[in-house]
């Protein structure tokens, strides 16, 4: 298990590169998206930022051992196992604001793959970057949380 855990510090720490520099990126554009260029750009940031803590959630859940069998509403169901404590096996990932805020950016991420003729609905999308911009403030707490909980097991396992 040592192994599993290393290499899975070694991902998150990767994921959350990767998202600070999605984070930069999204920063360069105002929450004014009157444009539809920027409309698109923004669109493009937003959906890679909610792959990349998908990614995180589902090294979890491979790590842990609690994967979704069934592939049908499977987004919905990891986003949903990381607010869970499961004793014996891992706490909880996320707080309740910073799932909120995921939430949001899941049933976007799914709209805007799904949709290849839409014209970005303006409104809709300052909602998804005002939750992203939450998410910006309470997701590092959570995910410090988790990977002080990660180097408690190695503790354990190196005595």
């Amino acid at each position: 298990m040592n192994v599993q855990i290393r290499t899975l510090k070694a991902d998150i720490s990767a994921d959350l590169e990767a998202i600070s520099e999605i984070y930069q990126a999204i920063h360069q554009f105002g929450a004014d998206l009157r444009d539809e260029r920027e409309r698109i750009v923004v669109a493009y940031y937003l959906h890679n930022l909610y792959c990349a803590f998908e990614s995180i959630f589902e090294r979890i859940a491979q790590t842990f051992g609690n994967q979704i069998a069934d592939r049908a509403g499977w987004h919905a169901d990891l986003l949903r196992r990381m607010t869970l404590d499961i004793e014996g096996v891992r706490p909880r990932v996320l707080s309740a604001p910073a799932y909120d805020s995921l939430d949001e950016l899941r049933r976007f991420r799914h709209v805007f793959r799904s949709a290849y003729r839409l014209r970005l609905d303006a409104d809709r999308l300052a909602l998804v970057y005002r939750k992203a911009q939450a998410l910006e403030h309470v997701y590092r707490a959570d995910i410090e949380r988790f990977l002080a909980f990660l180097d408690d097991l190695l503790q354990v396992e190196d005595e």
